[in-house]
């Protein structure tokens, strides 16, 4: 997968190489991370493109080339990514905003492997190896990634402009997350597509608009901001429990990104006011704790604990007397950011903060005073794998 080509829009039909110099008109779309954190994807208005995060280096470019709108009557706004693997799912939008697909892109076969067509804008797409989630203005289509066009539950939502939706990607688990119907609700669907019967719960998160979630990769820890966007809340989606609830400032802000590190130590939001604002989680997961030591009472399983290196007032003792603003717990490290930019946050290897920019930067920071490590202008990119000629 280390090359450029170009991608034909398809079911079956193979790539055809393009140059893809950039146009006048060309433009960052989206980035999305994969699951581990290991890749981001960036879709732009000439191609896609995948980049690997360490060593940092574009790993494949596909030219975008719809074969029944030759003439770049359709545009991928979206990609999203299964890990490493060679499967993309790819959302895909005609120049006059009529018609709208999801496609999922087999890179070994070069090929769409299917397309499904959308009754109207695609916000989100979120794939894992037996499940497929599209969302869409007020609702989330789940089907079966192995199985094109097998729909296996239609999700009713509020409004969801934003694409709000998570899905679990391990085997063992398979769980989605999304917006419920009432405000700040937030609905959590569990073992879609298994033989176990398939259950429904509603978690209460907040009083106003949900803005951003975000949710471990087995499924079993959320976390959620509102429109607000002062307060981030941690659930766990086994019973709806708020395991945690963290402050990102006293103002009102618009939520860019939130990420969990993988061994739940870890918290990270970007928002709009240019603040990477890193929290302490205090949260025993699994068969051990973050930290390696004491079990839980079942594997999988998530609870409270009371360690945790997060700032508080200094009247927080009085907490229950005082407004909540005054026990809250604040982030423990920050970063600063360009205010003009929305990112979108990962956590990488050794304590490492990962942020992509729709600019076209990505900049991973590390430490408890979170210094920058490294800088890339990843669209600018000079050492991109080399254009082979792909044959049918």
């Amino acid at each position: 997968m280390d090359d450029h080509a170009a991608v034909a829009a398809e079911p079956g039909s193979s790539a055809v190489v393009v140059d893809a110099e950039d146009a006048d008109d060309f433009r960052l779309l989206s980035v999305s991370w994969n699951q581990d954190g290991s890749c981001f994807a960036a879709a732009t208005t000439a191609d896609f493109r995948v980049f690997n995060c360490s060593p940092f280096h574009e790993r494949l470019r596909r030219r975008v080339l719809p074969s029944s709108a030759a003439s770049g009557g359709y545009t991928y706004t979206l990609v999203e990514m299964l890990f490493r693997s060679n499967l993309f799912a790819l959302v895909s939008s005609s120049s006059s905003g009529e018609k709208h697909s999801v496609s999922l892109w087999d890179d070994d076969m070069n090929k769409i492997a299917y397309a499904i067509p959308a009754r109207s804008a695609v916000h989100a797409v979120r794939v894992s190896k037996d499940l497929l989630a599209v969302v869409l203005d007020r609702t989330v289509r789940v089907y079966e990634t192995l199985h094109p066009g097998r729909l296996l539950l239609t999700i009713p939502t509020a409004l969801n402009a934003r694409g709000l939706c998570c899905l679990s990607c391990h085997v063992a688990s398979s769980v989605l997350a999304c917006p419920g119907t009432e405000t700040g609700q937030v609905r959590v669907e569990t073992n879609l597509g298994k033989r176990k019967a398939a259950a429904t719960r509603f978690v209460d998160a907040h009083a106003s608009d949900l803005a951003c979630m975000a949710m471990t990769t087995d499924g079993a820890v959320l976390a959620t901001a509102s429109v607000k966007g002062t307060l981030v809340r941690v659930f766990s989606t086994m019973d709806g429990t708020c395991l945690q609830e963290v402050r990102r400032g006293r103002h009102q802000a618009e939520i860019y990104s939130i990420a969990l590190s993988p061994n739940l130590k870890w918290l990270a939001v970007c928002s709009d006011k240019g603040t990477l604002h890193v929290f302490s989680l205090r949260i025993l997961y699994g068969k051990k704790d973050a930290a390696g030591g004491k079990k839980s009472a079942a594997a999988g399983s998530v609870m409270q604990t009371d360690t945790a290196s997060n700032a508080r007032s200094s009247l927080s003792f009085m907490k229950g007397v005082l407004p909540d603003y005054f026990s809250s717990e604040w982030s423990f490290a920050q970063f600063r950011l360009p205010e003009t930019t929305r990112y979108i946050a990962a956590f990488g290897e050794q304590n490492t903060v990962m942020i992509v920019g729709m600019d076209g930067s990505f900049d991973p920071v590390n430490g408890k005073q979170i210094v920058r490590k490294e800088y890339f202008r990843f669209l600018k990119e000079k050492n991109s794998p080399p254009i082979r000629t792909l044959t049918t």
